[in-house]
């Protein structure tokens, strides 16, 4: 029997399992905020080693949690090492997180319930991105099915905060010394592979002047009329940014908008302070410095006329763009060879406008790609909003994408992948 029999035959038995795998996790609330996720990991821990695996829990000091926004954290490490001692081979990380945002209203279901309609399963987290924990654990439980002539290691990184940045998670254990993988697949959906994603700049803006009565605001300097000038000129910009177009496959142009706003004292005072909060999405094309610069001298050059007055201006969150770096060409390829053939239709290499926990492995200089289980689109899935859901077709499918890919940049010799004919790829879906 080849390795892809074997390991297609024996995820084809394990769908029950898995199924319900996934749905113990989605039942354990991990939303962030507020960020206590200590508890889905676990549950996590206690499902990964009911499978077989020994799991290394990696508890975040509470006042790192503390400073990133969380009250508690814990990353998890899986380690599986395939070959002789010392006999080398690649070591490859796969990423995803277990906290999610908060369910919101108009749900049909409960969204800790892991309900199953008509081949769907629904809960917060079931594709976002819960879904490859199970998708991840269960390629490389297959792939010890027939491990004969790989060489490498396989690592699970099952993190906490993407929600908030991923600073105390990916980034935390490639600081820490914890992991340094030779390439990193994180957490995504099945029907493309991503190999770069939009950057994100959040910037904190607050004008201020100062109260007087509202019957001599001559004698005041107003927060909101200098708010106002600075938002003008923000819109602007966001008008000048649609000319500027990304090329990469999937992703259009810069995006900015304003989230939030607040100001004022009462309704007969003159408002010495407001604030506003800015998200600018940034191109692969373009630099995160760059993006800052260009927006805080906007901001500032509006509100210049009023001599009186003064802007504080702080980021609160930085995501660098994610590029292709060198030797991710040839994994993505693979991938997207063995997502073709399994799901029998054309895989893309796509951008994403949104930014993920990929970031992170890129910036530390390591290949990143992001492949995983879900549907075609986050609309689909109803990403971040009700009823959010994941074919579960697509999930065991996805699975075996993951196990066959790993098992091609393990074996001996580049890959056995490599040398197999299309009509053996065609077989093994």
């Amino acid at each position: 029997m080849s390795a892809s029999s074997s390991i297609t035959d024996w995820l084809d038995g394990q769908r029950d399992a898995q199924t319900a795998f996934l749905r113990e996790l989605v039942k354990v609330p991990s939303d962030n905020p507020p960020g206590d996720c200590a508890p889905s990991a676990e549950r996590a821990v206690a499902l990964l080693e009911a499978l077989g695996f020994e799991v290394e829990r990696h508890p975040v000091p509470e006042e790192t949690c503390r400073a990133n926004g969380m009250i508690s954290a814990t990353n998890l490490i899986v380690r599986r090492r395939f070959g002789p001692e010392g006999a080398g081979g690649p070591v490859i990380a796969l990423n995803a997180h277990g906290d999610v945002v908060a369910p919101g209203e108009g749900w049909s279901c409960d969204p800790y319930g892991g309900e199953i309609r008509e081949g769907w399963l629904y809960g917060r987290g079931a594709a976002v991105s819960k879904s490859d924990f199970a998708t991840y654990a269960y390629a490389l439980k297959a792939l010890e099915r027939d491990s004969a002539g790989l060489r490498g290691t396989v690592e699970l990184h099952f993190t906490y905060d993407e929600e908030v940045g991923g600073v105390i998670g990916p980034k935390w254990l490639i600081e820490q010394g914890l992991s340094r993988p030779d390439l990193a697949i994180c957490a995504g959906f099945s029907y493309a592979v991503v190999t770069a994603h939009n950057g994100c700049l959040h910037l904190d803006v607050e004008p201020r002047g100062r109260s007087a009565h509202a019957a001599r605001p001559d004698t005041g300097v107003d927060a909101l009329e200098v708010a106002t000038a600075a938002l003008g000129a923000v819109y602007e910009l966001r008008h000048r940014l649609a000319e500027r177009r990304s090329g990469v496959a999937g992703i259009e142009t810069p995006t900015l908008v304003v989230g939030l706003i607040s100001g004022g004292i009462n309704t007969n005072v003159v408002p010495d302070r407001a604030s506003f909060r800015i998200d600018r999405r940034i191109i692969p094309e373009e630099s995160l410095e760059a993006a800052e610069t260009e927006l805080v001298a906007t901001i500032r050059e509006a509100v210049a006329p009023w001599s009186e007055a003064s802007v504080e201006i702080a980021p609160v969150l930085k995501a660098a763009p994610l590029t292709p770096l060198p030797g991710v060409a040839d994994p993505a390829e693979r991938l997207r060879a063995r997502a073709a053939s399994v799901f029998g239709c054309e895989i893309a290499e796509v951008g994403l406008p949104l930014y993920t926990d990929a970031r992170h492995y890129a910036e530390a200089g390591i290949p990143t790609l992001i492949y995983g289980a879900g549907p075609r689109s986050l609309t689909e899935a109803n990403a971040h909003r009700a009823d959010e859901r994941l074919p579960l077709e697509d999930l065991y499918k996805a699975t075996r994408v993951m196990a066959l890919t790993l098992h091609d940049l393990l074996s001996d010799g580049g890959g056995a992948g490599a040398g197999e004919t299309s009509e053996t790829l065609e077989q093994s879906a």
